[in-house]
């Protein structure tokens, strides 16, 4: 590894970006060694700089729900960039978004758009207190919502104490106004609306969480969730950057029959190219500044590169073959990864809905992100360079989730298998 191109490229990358990458995951911290850098990637595949092919299950970590360099995207952004890549006026793509978005997902009365996950979260946090007049919020341990200040928060010392900074640069008093629950757990969010619920903006809650590999909540959860803001005046936001428009065209949302309030979404509507957006009930939204009063703006907000590749990506999911095939792929995975950890006789959980899935080297029922860490890390770490060296790249940490694409084939999923097997063979 030390001669490879790769090496070389990390080498120079710390003498000039922190860590020598640009998002923290990709420095392979939870598994040791060095990361590699790619060159290309088309369907199911990925090329690293050296040369190596590897069958792909991050997709960009979501957004390339099609595959890499699908046609109808490179095709799209190709055409749209010729009349311009980007004007800070109103155009006619990003309208079309908000209409789709809007016919979609049923609890969307209107939305506004902007460029990152972390951008949505954090104006919709601002959105809600700003509609409530309240200033506490509450999230999930274990859940990620991008990192802005309010949310990169970790769980106090006690079930109704507020949050602690969970990063350097976040002062103390912006972490004690927000509020960290153990997700699915009933008597906790209860005890805590019981005795604060009056001075609680919202909850904001991934879904399904799924940035502590794949997290499902109990049935009921999230009813209860949205029972108890309503009893209270608080609001429900449903963060779906990571689910929205891969499990369906409206999401957990859509799967569960529940109507949050404001709603966060990313990745897959912007077609691989960097996209977010929030949106919800009219009457909150409409505090939005140029007509309310919560102030939110953004240069590239609804550019139209971003808006036509996601409009593209979004027409091609809505074709009868999409989600139901994604679905499909998802089930002959998950049905082969059972049989594979069950021939070997290893400790496991598997989590999948539709496309997303996650494999827990555990024997322990996953209902939080402490079960998620009790698993075995060391038989994992092993797993991941394992398979690398076979060509398959699955996230580089424990606590990720995968994605399948509609690039993947049959055949591309029985050979990762068979791969699976020879790596837990070898260990």
């Amino acid at each position: 590894m030390s001669s490879s191109i790769s090496s070389k490229l990390f080498a120079t990358a710390k003498t000039l970006i922190p860590g020598g990458v640009n998002s923290p995951v990709r420095a392979f911290r939870n598994v040791g060694g060095e990361p590699f850098f790619v060159r290309r990637a088309k369907g199911s595949r990925i090329e690293d700089v050296d040369g190596k092919t590897y069958i792909d299950y991050i997709g960009s970590w979501g957004p390339n729900i099609l595959g890499h360099a699908p046609t109808v995207i490179t095709n799209t952004i190709h055409e749209v960039a010729k009349d311009g890549v980007s004007f800070g006026i109103p155009n006619p793509y990003e309208v079309e978004m908000a209409r789709t978005i809007v016919e979609w997902v049923p609890s969307v009365e209107k939305v506004r758009m902007c460029s990152s996950g972390t951008e949505a979260t954090m104006s919709a946090i601002r959105l809600a207190r700003g509609y409530t007049k309240r200033d506490y919020i509450v999230k999930f341990d274990g859940c990620y919502h991008g990192h802005s200040d309010s949310l990169l928060v970790a769980a106090g010392s006690g079930a109704l104490t507020h949050g602690e900074p969970d990063s350097a640069g976040v002062p103390a008093a912006f972490a004690e106004k927000t509020i960290v629950l153990p997700y699915n757990d009933v008597e906790a969010l209860e005890n805590l609306f019981a005795a604060q619920g009056e001075l609680i903006a919202a909850i904001i809650v991934e879904s399904y969480p799924a940035n502590a590999g794949l997290v499902l909540p109990k049935p009921g959860y999230l009813d209860l969730l949205s029972s108890i803001t309503k009893k209270y005046g608080a609001l429900l936001i449903f963060d779906e950057v990571m689910t929205g428009f891969r499990l369906g065209k409206a999401g957990v949302q859509g799967l569960e029959n529940l109507t949050p309030d404001l709603s966060c979404f990313g990745k897959v509507i912007g077609g691989g190219l960097p996209v977010g957006a929030f949106g919800g009930r009219a009457d909150v939204m409409d505090m939005l500044a140029p007509i309310g009063p919560v102030y939110q703006a953004g240069t590239l907000s609804g550019n139209p590169l971003a808006m036509a590749a996601g409009l593209a990506q979004l027409k091609e999911l809505s074709k009868p073959s999409g989600f139901a095939r994604l679905d499909q792929l998802g089930a002959h995975f998950e049905q082969g990864l059972r049989g594979v950890m069950d021939e070997k006789g290893i400790p496991y959980r598997i989590n999948r809905v539709g496309s997303m899935f996650c494999l827990f080297f555990t024997d322990r029922e996953i209902v939080n992100v402490n079960d998620v860490m009790k698993q075995d890390l060391e038989l994992f770490r092993k797993f991941f360079w394992g398979c690398l060296e076979e060509g398959i790249y699955i996230a580089p940490s424990p606590y990720e989730t995968g994605f399948l694409s509609l690039a993947h084939t049959e055949a591309d999923l029985d050979d990762t298998l068979s791969v699976f097997a020879k790596v837990l063979s070898n260990i």
